[in-house]
């Protein structure tokens, strides 16, 4: 059996990122995830209208999500990277700590990065047509995807650590339930930690802590007190985000794009 290139690692980790995180959410959509009706509340509409919506908003995530799995087109791609947009944004828009919408940069950011890996579209129709990995990755298409998949990394995890660094409530319940006899302690810990690898994936990212952080990242996701495979496969969005960019890195240091790694982030945003 041959081996997937590179270019195929990229292209099946995020649609893969893309599929989980939206089957994820909308399987909250069906089981009427009680919180949710704070986000329809944003909109004007009450609770009992808010329940009777949550169904039809799951079923249509996770035909997207399902879509992007097994037939990919850019149209849903881009329709992803609002939609995942706007549904993170609402959370603080609903009360909750801005931490919760950078904290799912994975929402929006796997689809994006999925869309410049997948290269610029000039027609109608092949914003329609099926996306197939690419044959070979341009310096300057890879510098681009890096750079989109540092963010959002950065993004998820200093959102993450923002939360335990505010000791959110079901982030304590979930240090309680394994067994820790502070986990206000324990929140602070972690929090600091994973700042502080965001803040070494913005500046300097290298594949040993990506590594780490994928591993932490899908085991930590496991242990929600409530909906646990609900949560983790939502959450596919932020690993897997995490993995691409280990990928990303290793297309990377094969010598494609020596220039990258003689920009500093600031440059590199100019080359968006």
């Amino acid at each position: 059996m041959r081996s997937l290139t590179p270019e195929q690692k990229l292209h099946y980790i995020l649609r893969l990122a893309i599929a989980m995180c939206f089957i994820g959410h909308g399987a909250f959509g069906i089981i009427t995830k009680q919180i949710w009706c704070n986000y329809f509340a944003v909109f004007g509409f009450d609770m009992k209208t808010s329940y009777i919506l949550m169904p039809w908003v799951g079923v249509f995530d996770i035909f997207l999500g399902l879509t992007m799995l097994v037939y990919p087109i850019r149209a849903i791609a881009i329709w992803l990277v609002l939609w995942g947009a706007v549904t993170a944004f609402l959370r603080p828009l609903s009360g909750e700590p801005f931490a919760e919408f950078l904290e799912r940069g994975g929402n929006f950011g796997a689809p994006l990065a999925f869309l410049i890996l997948s290269g610029n579209t000039s027609t109608l129709r092949q914003l329609f047509a099926r996306v197939e990995p690419p044959a070979k990755i341009t310096a300057k298409t890879i510098e681009h995807l890096t750079l989109c998949l540092r963010v959002v990394v950065f993004s998820l995890l200093v959102g993450h650590g923002w939360l335990n660094l505010l000791s959110k409530k079901s982030l304590l319940a979930q240090y309680a339930s394994l067994g820790f006899l502070y986990p206000a302690r324990i929140a602070q810990y972690i929090g600091i930690i994973e700042v502080a690898g965001a803040c070494i994936v913005i500046m300097r990212p290298f594949c040993k802590l990506l590594l780490v952080l994928f591993i932490w990242k899908v085991i930590s996701e496991l242990f929600y007190p409530r909906y646990e495979v609900f949560e983790w496969i939502e959450r596919g969005g932020s690993y897997c985000s995490i993995l691409a960019l280990w990928f990303a890195l290793q297309y990377t240091s094969s010598g494609i794009n020596v220039r990258f790694w003689k920009r500093s982030i600031f440059n590199n945003i100019f080359l968006l």
